[in-house]
């Protein structure tokens, strides 16, 4: 694996990405490959979508569908507006819908677990930010953690009807050696997002307005990248869904970038085809 510069891992780090996930982003965002070319989508970007509270979740179905857009969706178990949580039967039909067109999904563990450190014995502290022990540290040994991913895949087939893909992004990006290979040994790959591929939904308004990070995403995505963005951010002040994706995606095609779901990427493609492990 190269070596990148400490100042480029410095970057990383500011965005949010693992050192390791951001190593391996150099290879996803090089080159489109031949499944990126098989469905006539030569400068593919890959849209990504993390839960979160749900609230403009509809606004971007509808986006997505009038511009024939789709994207890869990673799903977690999160307190949402309505009271409720992002897979409870409420959403079953939003979820269902999505699959229906095509979409692609993925496991963001069931609540929201936020690595912390490695423990020794193959185990992890990790921080749920979901569920009944939310923000309460707890350790997780190899089995606990392969269920966490798995939970969500579960779900999801009960809502959709079809399975989940077997890949996953650990919340908040944050990852070590110790928890990809736990995940690894359960059939789960890891998708990072790529440094471009920050679009700063989760910032403060005060001082990353949708202006802002609108000018900065069209000038910095390239073919290639993984872009990432939520499903409703809690802190945001100003949503950047749907005021900033409908742009985005209308500026990365007139660049001549398309938008394609990480069953065509030309590294991931392989493990985000593949049917969710079982528990």
């Amino acid at each position: 694996m190269p070596h990148a510069p400490e100042g480029v891992r410095r970057a990383w780090r500011r965005a949010g990405v693992s050192a390791l996930g951001a190593l391996l982003g150099i290879g996803l965002s090089t080159g489109v490959g031949a499944a990126g070319a098989a469905t006539g989508c030569d400068k593919p970007v890959y849209l990504t979508f993390d839960t979160g509270h749900m609230a403009v979740a509809p606004l971007i179905a509808e986006v997505l569908k009038r511009q024939g857009v789709k994207a890869t969706f990673f799903l977690a178990n999160e307190r949402t507006k309505t009271e409720g949580s992002s897979l409870d039967d409420s959403w079953a039909p939003w979820w269902r819908a999505r699959a229906a067109e095509g979409h692609a999904f993925g496991s963001h563990t069931w609540d929201h677990d936020v690595w912390q450190a490695d423990l020794p014995g193959q185990r992890l502290r990790v921080r749920p930010t979901a569920g009944p022990a939310a923000m309460k540290p707890r350790e997780l040994d190899a089995k606990a953690y392969c269920a966490e991913l798995a939970r969500p895949a579960q779900r999801f087939e009960a809502m959709a009807g079809q399975p989940m893909n077997a890949i996953f992004r650990a919340p908040g990006g944050k990852t070590s050696p110790q928890l990809l290979a736990i995940a690894a040994t359960c059939g789960w790959t890891h998708v990072p997002w790529t440094p471009a591929g920050f679009l700063g939904d989760e910032l403060p308004s005060e001082r990353a307005s949708n202006a802002a990070l609108l000018d900065k995403a069209l000038r910095e995505v390239k073919a290639g990248d993984i872009l990432l963005a939520h499903l409703g951010i809690w802190s945001r002040k100003d949503p950047w869904a749907p005021a900033v994706l409908e742009p985005l995606i209308e500026g990365l095609k007139a660049k001549g970038l398309c938008f394609a779901t990480l069953r065509e990427h030309p590294v991931l493609g392989g493990a985000a085809r593949a049917k969710a492990p079982p528990a």
